[in-house]
């Protein structure tokens, strides 16, 4: 696929999570492909989508996705619009590659901004448990050891961190970013 413009990867949050604000990725691709977007493809239900735009930056696009979005579906989903590069950083920034085959128990939470060293520090004395976490720019690892469904502490994030974001699976973060780079060309 060739094409001009830039790859992004948008992270939808809050839909078809519990059978709730069910939104088919067929439906999701069509809405790209309606606002101008070419090279859309999606990687599961949890509303992952990989782009390329002619023009716009990641805060740009977010917003024109989230208002979009909510007109087309009557709702609110927090878009985190990311291009190929940063996405390539998250990656290779990984400060646990010892768990990357583990993708069950590694986590990437992409963040609306980055946290102060204050947030962080609250959110540090909060993880008691088996897990530990890095914060490296907007994205918080997290590594899980008994996996996501039974930390405590993963619970505790949004409310402690205060910071909106969106979490993935290390398995997701692999495929989006292989994904984005069969888009770019890199891949």
């Amino acid at each position: 696929m060739s094409g001009r413009g830039t790859i992004f990867v948008a992270l939808f949050s809050g839909i078809n999570v519990g059978g709730n604000r069910i939104v088919k990725m067929a439906e999701l691709r069509a809405f790209f492909e309606d606002l101008g977007f070419s090279d859309v493809a999606t990687y599961v239900q949890s509303g992952n989508a990989v782009f390329r735009s002619p023009k716009g930056d990641a805060a740009t696009l977010t917003k024109q996705l989230e208002a979009a979005f909510e007109k087309k579906w009557g709702f609110h989903s927090r878009i985190m619009v990311r291009d190929l590069g940063w996405f390539e950083r998250l990656v290779s920034e990984n400060p646990y590659p010892k768990v990357a085959g583990e993708p069950t128990k590694l986590h990437a939470y992409v963040l609306e901004r980055e946290p102060t060293a204050d947030e962080i520090a609250r959110l540090a004395e909060r993880c008691t448990g088996p897990e530990s976490f890095e914060v490296k720019g907007d994205v918080l690892y997290l590594h899980a050891p008994d996996g996501l469904g039974k930390s405590v502490f993963a619970g505790l994030i949004p409310r402690t961190l205060k910071v909106p974001g969106t979490a993935r699976n290390w398995r997701s973060v692999l495929a989006l970013q292989e994904m984005a780079g069969r888009v770019g060309g890199t891949g």
